[in-house]
């Protein structure tokens, strides 16, 4: 396997569950990792404190401010100069049954779609520079539910495939220098979804081909794949999901 020995890899949302293991699992290949946060710092230090390697770090970013992601991208190219990777992992959600359109008002909807959809644009347009000096790759964190529109809520599986859209999209726009995959969980055991713990995925996992829900590894495994040995793809849908999407 290839390895990211001297590369920069920024990771979105580095704090949370699929965020944190994706910083970890690029930072055991060796990449220096920065990873976001928006609220999180103390998780985000302490996390880049134990990541294996060196040159990591934690900074401030709001996938709904364009400005902060701006930032960002001028603060990592005065420090590091580069940026190989770029994972945008952050988002939320809420558990809202289907047939509750009643709970999707349109401040929820607006958010969903500012946070999950716009941010991930917003950090690909600000780090553009960067990524296609070094020939980089975005990897979009996206999810079954863009393909067959379960999930949390129905709000979060049509932004999830508006997202598989603008990674096909931007694989298009921004070749041959940068590639852009989207990496689909299924049920991944973290606390991503309010009130979703251990006993709902516990009840969840018969229902998976693989008879368990992913952990974060599983997803971040899908991520390092992306930049180290599908070197000839680009726009592609990989799924981690267990085989639950059949």
């Amino acid at each position: 396997m290839s390895t990211l020995n001297g590369k920069i890899a920024v990771i979105l949302g580095g704090s949370g569950g699929i965020g944190a293991a994706t910083a970890r699992v690029l930072a055991e290949a060796g990449a220096s990792v920065i990873v976001s946060y928006r609220g999180q710092e103390a998780a985000a230090r302490a996390l880049v404190t134990s990541l294996p390697g060196s040159g990591h770090d934690a900074r401030p970013a709001s996938m709904e401010d364009r400005a902060s992601i701006e930032a960002l991208a001028a603060d990592v190219a005065r420090s590091h100069g580069r940026c190989d990777v770029l994972v945008n992992s952050a988002g939320f959600t809420r558990a809202i049954a289907h047939t509750d359109l009643d709970a999707l008002d349109d401040e929820f909807l607006d958010s969903m779609w500012r946070v999950n959809w716009r941010g991930p644009l917003s950090a690909v347009r600000a780090f553009r520079p960067l990524l296609e000096e070094s020939e980089g790759l975005v990897v979009n964190i996206s999810s079954i539910g863009g393909l067959n529109g379960s999930g949390s809520n129905l709000a979060y599986a049509a932004v999830k495939a508006a997202t598989d859209s603008l990674t096909k999209s931007l694989a298009r726009a921004l070749a041959p220098k940068v590639r852009v995959m989207s990496v689909s969980p299924g049920v991944v055991e973290t606390g991503f979804v309010p009130g979703r713990g251990p006993e709902a995925n516990a009840k969840i996992a018969p229902s998976i081909p693989l008879k368990r829900v992913a952990q974060p590894e599983d997803v971040a495994n899908a991520v390092l794949a992306c930049a180290t040995l599908l070197t000839y793809s680009t726009g592609s849908l990989i799924l981690v999901d267990g085989g639950r999407a059949l």
